[in-house]
């Protein structure tokens, strides 16, 4: 698989699933919520950021799992981390991006 290329599966109950390596494990995970918006956006959008934020973790895979819920969407972000790792802290670094608006704005495409 070349490395630009991801997994978008298509689930039975309704979500979209973005991963790097099938089969989707979560070693880590935070789940929040966002406005209504298109799941692949934000699945692509936010995998970017944890990314970002993650980059430091060794073998580390980001898993983003996004479903319509009334009002919004519900986000299942994380991922599978190859050793030890510091578990609170990086889903803290997760956690952080649901909390930043401008992000939230960038993933749902609110704003612009």
């Amino acid at each position: 698989m070349a490395r630009d290329q991801w997994h978008l599966t298509h689930e039975e109950d309704g979500a979209l699933t973005l991963a790097r390596r099938l089969p989707v494990r979560f070693d880590l995970a935070v789940e929040g919520r966002v406005p209504e918006a298109s799941r692949a956006r934000v699945a692509h959008r936010l995998r970017q950021d944890m990314w970002r934020a993650l980059r430091h973790l060794r073998g580390f895979a980001p898993v983003v799992r996004v479903w319509r819920v009334p009002g919004g969407l519900h986000v299942r972000a994380g991922g599978t981390v190859a050793g030890r790792f510091a578990r609170a802290e990086a889903e803290a670094r997760i956690a952080a991006l649901f909390q930043d608006p401008a992000r939230v704005a960038r993933w749902t495409g609110a704003g612009g």
